[in-house]
């Protein structure tokens, strides 16, 4: 018998997997093929919401566990996915100068804002209003995590890309048992795949459609993270990441001529050097309408969990949320009440 299966080989899937196997715990983890947006994920990590310079839910809390957790990652797989990057936000206008100071004050932002703003940071990037720089910040190239650790499986022989079949479960007494494999959990991590999972099916997960441009600009010699109504990064060898849209309506994972022509039209009025397109890139958030993820334990089969929500603060969020769902089954250490399924259910009178 094992002890956990993981349904779904994304951001969230993995950063449980890893905690497991930190802990010699035994599993197997399914691909699934779900909507998974981790695929075409910017990867980008800050403490700050930007567009009203406010701290992001426990922020100094996931920061602190995340950190680490990636260079073990980057150890354990022999390969470099985190790049430390300075941010600056690019201000429209003194109000934005203003707004940034006063948030600057407070103490839950004081260590992530700078102010001592900057006039300019690139030739190619000019600002009437200066930028303002945030500590803590830069990008993980999700993309080679998910393909390192995909191969890290297979080498322990704990994985499959078939998709799971939800109605081949078979709850016996004290166990599991699916596919001919015995296990005492089962952790969903399926991303907006999750609508298709006739157990938590009725959780809210939203689903925000997000569309991203690799872009090669020879001249722009850029080597930090720029935000204004986009944002924009380097990734190597002249090549950079511009996003991101948002649509609400939208849920499927393919690029849209519209999306692409809005992040043209903001990446020029953001950079004044050429440029071509390299790819674009679409996939689908697993958002949720109260902005806070969805983790837990079914209502009715207590040994089946999960783990999603994530949103567009997965980098910061995966190993925060997967420590505490992991705790949360093998020790019985409550939830935090804010990502808990429990207020949920509460609501819908499941219990």
């Amino acid at each position: 018998m094992i002890d956990f299966i993981i349904v779904g080989n994304g951001l969230a899937g993995i950063c449980f997997a890893e905690w497991a196997l930190k802990n010699n715990k035994k599993i197997f983890v399914y691909e699934n093929n779900s909507i998974s947006s981790s695929k075409v994920a910017a990867g980008l990590y800050n403490p700050v919401v930007l567009k009203r310079f406010s701290e992001i839910w426990k922020a100094k809390e996931q920061i602190q566990l995340a950190f680490p957790f990636y260079r073990e990652l980057e150890q354990k797989l022999k390969i470099k996915i985190d790049f430390s990057l300075p941010l600056f936000r690019k201000f429209a206008s003194i109000e934005e100068q203003n707004n940034w100071f006063q948030a600057a004050d407070k103490i839950t932002l004081k260590d992530f804002l700078n102010t001592n703003l900057v006039s300019q940071i690139n030739i190619a990037i000019p600002s009437k209003y200066s930028f303002g720089e945030v500590f803590f910040t830069g990008f993980l190239d999700v993309s080679l995590l998910l393909k390192s650790y995909t191969s890290y499986l297979e080498v322990l022989n704990c994985y499959s890309n078939e998709s799971f079949i939800h109605d081949s479960i078979v709850f016996e007494q004290d166990y599991i048992l699916y596919n001919n494999i015995k296990t005492k959990h089962i952790v969903f991590a399926e991303g907006f795949g999750m609508h298709f999972n006739p157990f938590f099916s009725n959780l809210p997960l939203d689903g925000t459609k997000g569309e991203l441009l690799i872009i090669k600009a020879p001249n722009l010699n850029l080597n930090a993270i720029v935000k204004s109504n986009i944002f924009i990064f380097p990734i190597g060898n002249d090549l950079y990441k511009v996003g991101a849209t948002y649509n609400w309506q939208d849920k499927d994972a393919k690029p849209t001529e519209i999306a692409k022509d809005e992040l043209l039209i903001n990446l020029k009025e953001l950079i004044n050097c050429d440029f071509e397109i390299v790819n674009h890139l679409a996939g689908v958030r697993p958002t949720v309408k109260d902005r806070r993820p969805l983790v837990g334990q079914h209502f009715k089969y207590k040994n089946l969990h999960v783990l999603n929500g994530l949103g567009t603060r997965g980098v910061m969020l995966g190993p925060f949320l997967a420590k505490q769902l992991y705790e949360n089954i093998t020790l019985g250490n409550d939830l935090d009440a804010e990502i808990d399924i429990k207020r949920v259910y509460k609501k819908l009178n499941l219990t």
